[in-house]
């Protein structure tokens, strides 16, 4: 499943989805954003519960605002932001975990970790009426990673949740370590609780993560990457549209049913990019129904190296299929 990060100026109206389009059955909210506000805060506590503000009657999960946290000083507590996404109505909520580059050295990772574990332990005691999900941390320190889902299944989460991973899988397709935690927390965590992997978004990458055990996905690629001008497909984002233009590729979307002779404006290629992300998603449960996602994979890989050559996806795909056998 993917969750279409809520941006009222890019996802308006999109939540409706399409009567004869791809899947759309959730999205995710950041309720550090609705918290800040207080007016609507009030509203959202008194008034009018989450669902009901988006219009919208799927999926809806909640971010705790804890990138943001990175970033700049909240003013904002675990226990309080977790009490608010639960009344609200969140469906899955976060705690306010602790965000751990690359950069982080293994006795900060390790820190943070701890901290992390702490929050969530105090989140569960908390969450009453939604899921909270259980965040991992570690950095990139593979050990530290293990370890925490282990906690976590032993604390009983329904919900795990991969942190921090994002600075990873941005390096040119570059999926070794992705995968590789995706697949032991999977391992760890055992075949029934949803793995989400908070920030992926990429077409290409997602059936990947898939064979790995994720089954949740979240990000705002679509729009992100429609700003900056990049065309979606399954097999990699196009700043030009010469396979299109070659017969290569077609699209079933709104916005691309008549001929492509150059990127559409980014209203338009907001719409067709999340199009494609969830067709793509809708692809990959058909194939995992039938048990072709391996063709898949391997027709992926055929396409993406012919557009792509100096990507790392075949690469570092082989190399992970090399060490899990």
């Amino acid at each position: 499943m993917f969750l279409p990060v809520y941006q009222p100026q890019r996802l308006a109206g999109l939540l409706d989805g399409w009567p004869d389009g791809p899947t759309l059955d959730g999205c995710i909210v950041n309720a550090y954003f609705l918290y800040k506000q207080r007016e609507l805060r009030r509203q959202l506590e008194r008034d009018q519960n989450l669902h009901d503000y988006l219009s919208f009657g799927g999926f809806v999960a909640t971010d705790s605002g804890a990138f943001q946290g990175f970033t700049r000083q909240l003013y904002l507590n675990n226990a309080d932001i977790v009490r608010f996404q639960d009344q609200i109505g969140s469906d899955v909520l976060a705690p306010l975990d602790l965000i751990t580059p690359p950069s982080d050295s293994r006795a900060t990772a390790e820190a943070k970790l701890r901290a992390t574990e702490k929050r969530i332990v105090q989140a569960l005691a908390i969450t009453r009426r939604g899921i909270l999900a259980g965040v991992q941390q570690g950095g990139r320190f593979p050990a530290l990673r293990h370890d925490s889902v282990g906690l976590l299944r032993d604390l009983g989460v329904r919900y795990l949740a991969l942190g921090s991973l994002v600075p990873f899988f941005n390096r040119n397709h570059d999926m070794r370590f992705v995968c590789t935690v995706a697949a032991d927390a999977r391992a760890v965590i055992g075949p029934d609780v949803p793995v989400h992997l908070y920030g992926a978004g990429d077409p290409c990458e997602l059936p990947f993560l898939v064979a790995c055990g994720v089954s949740v996905f979240d990000s705002a690629s679509y729009g992100h990457f429609a700003q900056g001008g990049w065309y979606m497909t399954p097999y990699g984002a196009l700043s030009d549209l010469g396979p299109l233009k070659a017969g290569e590729y077609r699209c079933d979307c709104p916005v691309c049913d008549r001929p492509m002779t150059e990127i559409p404006e980014v209203g338009a290629l907001t719409v067709h990019n999340l199009w494609t992300i969830l067709a793509t998603v809708d692809e990959i449960n058909r194939r995992l129904d039938d048990g072709t996602l391996a063709g898949y994979l391997e027709r992926v890989l055929e396409v993406h190296e012919a557009w792509f050559p100096d990507s790392a996806l075949s690469s570092s795909w082989r190399a992970v299929e090399a060490v899990r056998g």
